[in-house]
């Protein structure tokens, strides 16, 4: 059977939720391999929910669908706070990015209880703005970028990145809206750890089968290369 876009694959899909430092409930979903533990795990950041983003955006909500069964990954998505889904609403309000670094810390003090494995980091566009600015987290193995439009982010977040010290994937579309590939070389070069990839064809919203699978697949190399390259048919 070919891997399609509304595939759904085997996974034990559990509704979760968050507990944030400022007293908020988030609502997410974990997808964990059905009859085996995972090997690593991806806690997803979403795009920015003002403009339509949330813990189903496509590319997240397919790498639930896929990754556990193909990757043995463990996927956590939520909705970041006043962020509506089929899941439900998260409370509290958005906050451009300030009071949502309690909600990267729910979510990674979640997987660290919950003994989640290999903890990766992956950003969308707002998500990566998150990313940059809240997820430097001991629990953290690496973060991988989706669309950074680096607005939120600032070079100082940057250097603390570097410092950071962890690895940094970035995943730059042709033809972005806000950043593309030549001016992301030029802006992550602040980061020696970081490794920009500019996709040929892609937008900013990875629309299309094709781009979903190249994202989902640089995905896996980096965190459970063992799984990489991801089958197209199961």
């Amino acid at each position: 059977m070919e891997i399609r876009a509304a595939t759904v694959l085997p996974a034990r899909r559990e509704p979760i939720e968050l507990e944030t430092g400022d007293g908020l409930t988030l609502v997410g979903e974990l997808a964990l391999p059905l009859d085996r533990p995972p090997v690593a795990t991806l806690v997803t950041l979403h795009p920015l929910p003002t403009h339509g983003g949330f813990m189903d955006s496509h590319v997240y909500k397919k790498a639930a669908n896929r990754l556990p069964a193909l990757a043995d990954l463990a996927v956590l998505r939520f909705n970041t706070r006043g962020t509506s889904s089929e899941r439900g609403t998260s409370e509290g309000t958005f906050d451009g990015g300030e009071g949502e670094r309690f909600d990267v810390a729910a979510a990674l003090e979640y997987a660290e209880f919950h003994d989640l494995p290999k903890v990766w980091v992956v950003g969308w566009s707002f998500g990566t703005e998150l990313t940059l600015k809240w997820a430097h987290d001991p629990l953290v193995e690496g973060a991988i970028l989706l669309s950074p439009p680096l607005h939120r982010a600032t070079d100082h977040d940057l250097d603390a990145w570097a410092r950071f010290g962890r690895p940094l994937v970035v995943l730059v579309p042709e033809f972005d809206d806000y950043l593309r590939p030549d001016e992301a070389r030029e802006r992550f070069a602040r980061v020696p750890q970081a490794e920009v990839i500019g996709v040929e064809g892609a937008k900013h919203l990875w629309v299309g089968e094709p781009y979903v699978r190249i994202v989902l697949d640089e995905i896996v190399k980096r965190v459970n290369p063992a799984a990489w390259p991801l089958p197209t048919d199961v």
